[in-house]
């Protein structure tokens, strides 16, 4: 995570240089250095120093989880009462390849998941034995998704 001491070193081509790797991170340094108007070398430094501060967390290919046969996507909300199951509910979340995402909440929810799988029967599976498997979650609610307006993992970029 980000250090105050980071964001005083975020410049304009900082901002320049994340708002272009966000759309593509397989854009060639030479091409990064003639967008933003400085030297391969300089672009190359930056990259490597965004990621020593942790401002970029890693560099990943986007699946299109559709074909793949992913088609259900589901927002699953967990809720218990005892604290000590939290442990066990996490160990199981962060394990199963099924969650995109697991969220510590506020309100009368404890956890919310993002979670895709292919069918019905899977997101059943899933239930069952990932989540409802853990001994003293109390209750579930699931939201299945019918489509998906945005995505994304980009994020609004401060002013340098």
């Amino acid at each position: 995570m980000p250090d105050s001491e980071s964001m005083a070193k975020f410049d304009n081509i900082d901002r320049q240089l994340l708002t272009l790797l966000q759309d593509d991170d397989r854009l060639p340094l030479s091409e990064l250095s003639k967008k933003i108007g400085i030297p391969v070398s300089t672009v190359n430094d930056r990259i490597k120093r965004l990621v020593r501060q942790g401002m970029i967390a890693g560099f990943h290919a986007r699946i299109a989880p559709e074909a793949l046969g992913l088609n259900l996507l589901a927002f699953i909300m967990v809720s218990w009462s005892n604290p000590k199951v939290e442990a066990a509910f996490l160990k199981k979340a962060k394990a199963s390849p099924d969650v995109l995402e697991c969220h510590h909440i506020t309100g009368a929810w404890n956890y919310l998941l993002k979670v895709r799988v292919k069918t019905t029967g899977d997101l059943e599976r899933f239930l069952s034995e990932t989540v409802k498997g853990v001994d003293g979650v109390e209750r579930t609610e699931t939201l299945i998704a019918l489509s998906s307006a945005k995505e994304t993992w980009k994020v609004s970029l401060p002013e340098a």
